[in-house]
């Protein structure tokens, strides 16, 4: 692999890992479309640092202030994951006790169980079809029908959505429900943050608040899949010219990812996720199009 080719992969990850429109789904069409090898696991371990970095060093607060409260949320497990309340969620109050952080690191505990264990039950199975030569046309179809439906279902839940619930509002059973969504993001064109922001729209929550718990929540899940990456990268091992190209990578997923969640939570604060619908739709009729017509 080139730097230039990791650069650009780099520059791909970052933006789609964060926007609504796969990641997963990107790193299998952009060398498709350009007549690249497919990228191995030890460079997708790059790729998932690099992401990973850019979600610490963005909400380094949060993930500080949930660590810190883990006894407390441990020891108050059973009130904390009490209902909040309707009264006070509908009048839009934030959260009314000092244990908002043990709460919220226990709605993500809730809500990664399901993308972890579909993960450990489906994820070779998953990476066996798409990543696959001998299924590679098949994998584009597949792909750009799920861009389609999951683009039609975001838009049927931004346009039907509340609106009026924040981050601290959310229950254990609306953690659930985002986290069976975030498990169906295990294939490439569905997208991880954007099945977790169509399922907390359809809980009536506001953009950037679901965009923001989406974040929060894919954190295990991105870190279980980047020590993964990376221990296999280190057994499997790699040359110096590798190494380089797996840095830039790297370096590249993280600086735009981070640009990639500053400008997505100021953009959903005041717009409708309408253009990524649109991408996702366009991309899917380009990439049925180019299946059809027997492209590559």
């Amino acid at each position: 692999m080139s730097l230039l080719e990791a650069v650009v992969l780099g520059i791909v990850q970052g933006l789609t890992e964060f926007l609504p429109i796969s990641s997963s789904a990107h790193l299998i069409v952009v060398p498709w479309l350009l007549g690249w090898e497919q990228p191995g696991l030890q460079f997708d371990a790059a790729l998932h640092l690099g992401t990973l970095v850019a979600v610490f060093a963005y909400f380094w607060r949060d993930l500080l202030g949930m660590a810190l409260a883990l006894p407390r949320a441990v020891t108050r497990a059973p009130m904390l994951l009490r209902d909040p309340g309707p009264g006070w969620a509908r009048a839009g109050r934030t959260d009314p006790t000092p244990d908002h952080q043990a709460r919220l690191a226990l709605l993500i505990a809730v809500g990664t169980v399901p993308g972890l264990l579909a993960g450990l039950a489906s994820q070779g199975a998953i990476e066996g079809f798409f990543h696959s030569e001998a299924h590679r046309t098949r994998a584009i179809v597949v792909i750009a029908v799920l861009l389609a439906a999951l683009g039609l279902l975001l838009w049927v839940a931004d346009r039907t959505a509340s609106h009026q619930r924040n981050i601290h509002h959310l229950t254990w059973r609306d953690a659930l429900i985002i986290g069976l969504a975030q498990a169906t993001a295990l294939l490439p064109g569905v997208s991880r943050s954007g099945s977790t922001l169509t399922a907390g729209l359809f809980q009536g929550m506001h953009r950037a608040d679901a965009a923001r718990f989406s974040f929060l929540l894919g954190t295990p899940l991105v870190l279980a899949a980047a020590s993964k990456a990376v221990l296999d990268a280190l057994e499997a091992g790699m040359s110096g010219s590798e190494a380089r190209a797996f840095v830039a990578g790297g370096l590249a997923a993280g600086l735009v990812g981070f640009a990639s969640i500053w400008g997505l939570l100021r953009f959903l604060q005041r717009s409708s996720t309408l253009v990524f619908i649109v991408y996702r739709l366009l991309l899917a009729a380009g990439l049925l199009a180019l299946a059809a017509g027997g492209f590559r």
